[in-house]
């Protein structure tokens, strides 16, 4: 079995390293704070004090950490996975980062005998618990194919997207839809609350036909319910926006309505919501409208 080390144990990380230690896969955890390292350890995972020692124990070692400088810093910085490098390590990273940075790493990490996979993933709080999610891969398909039993135990959907950077411009794309569908839900749950319709049958109406979608499927029971309780926080949808703004804007690529979604989870942060789901931005849309969906 390969030794997995993972960096990285939030919302997201805990649940995949739980998946993947259920597995069987002997594994090696070390986290900033030290609670979700003691849940993992009571069930048989090992901790290692430092990314350096995680990398000097493992086969292959993910991270999953919030945005691009915490990788480079955890991947290149002091005790960090370069420092407990060896020859075949494989280096996977399930963070939502640059393309730019994903490719920077793979090439400081080549040059050290290291492989180097993206490998974003998509389905959220539920996905990571279950062991359903999508994974999108970026780099050399030889470690690709050697990670798969891995993946397997994370994922229901992974798919090896090409060379280094392209899972992570695969995430971007996915994030483009995600706060395209977060968005117009809200709007047509406002629309219909201000056309004085209840937006409950308005979502049982069309979530069978052409506007059928995940977000239509999973969300609007929670809102109905009151809770804005985060799956996907709004400030990692906005961080996540803005990785899609800057790959954009580096290959002169059109995304105007990606611009506009955007800003209402800017909104979102200036408003003190960013700690809520993604789902939440029909909060924005309610207090333009002067409605509340609830009521």
């Amino acid at each position: 079995m390969l030794r997995v080390g993972y960096i990285g144990l939030g919302l997201m990380g805990k649940s995949i390293a739980r998946n993947i230690l259920k597995a069987g896969f002997p594994m090696i955890v070390h986290n900033r704070s030290r609670a979700a390292v003691d849940e993992l350890v009571a069930e048989g995972a090992i901790h290692a004090s430092s990314p350096a020692v995680v990398a000097a124990q493992a086969d292959v070692v993910f991270t999953n950490l919030p945005d691009s400088p915490d990788v480079e810093k955890v991947v290149l910085g002091e005790k960090g996975i370069i420092d407990g490098i060896h020859d075949g390590l494989i280096f996977v990273d399930n963070s939502t980062i640059k393309p730019a940075s994903a490719r920077m790493i793979a090439d400081k990490l080549a040059e050290r005998g290291a492989f180097s996979l993206d490998a974003p993933v998509s389905g959220g709080d539920v996905g990571a618990k279950n062991g359903t999610l999508t994974i999108m891969v970026g780099g050399n398909e030889e470690a690709f194919q050697k990670v798969m039993p891995v993946f397997q135990a994370m994922g229901k959907t992974i798919t090896h997207v090409g060379d280094s950077g392209a899972g992570q411009v695969a995430k971007a794309a996915n994030q483009i839809m995600v706060a395209a569908q977060m968005v117009a839900m809200g709007e047509l749950l406002v629309f219909s609350k201000k056309a004085g319709v209840d937006p409950r049958k308005v979502v049982e109406a069309i979530k069978a036909g052409a506007a059928q979608c995940w977000a239509l499927d999973i969300k609007p029971p929670r809102l109905f319910e009151g809770n804005r309780n985060p799956g996907f926080k709004s400030y990692m949808q906005l961080k996540d926006m803005n990785i899609v703004l800057d790959t954009a804007k580096q290959y002169d690529a059109p995304i105007s309505s990606t611009i506009e979604n955007t800003k209402l989870f800017q909104q979102m942060i200036d408003m003190g919501m960013g700690e809520l789901d993604n789902s939440a931005v029909v909060g924005v849309i309610e207090r333009l409208a002067g409605v509340d969906i609830l009521e």
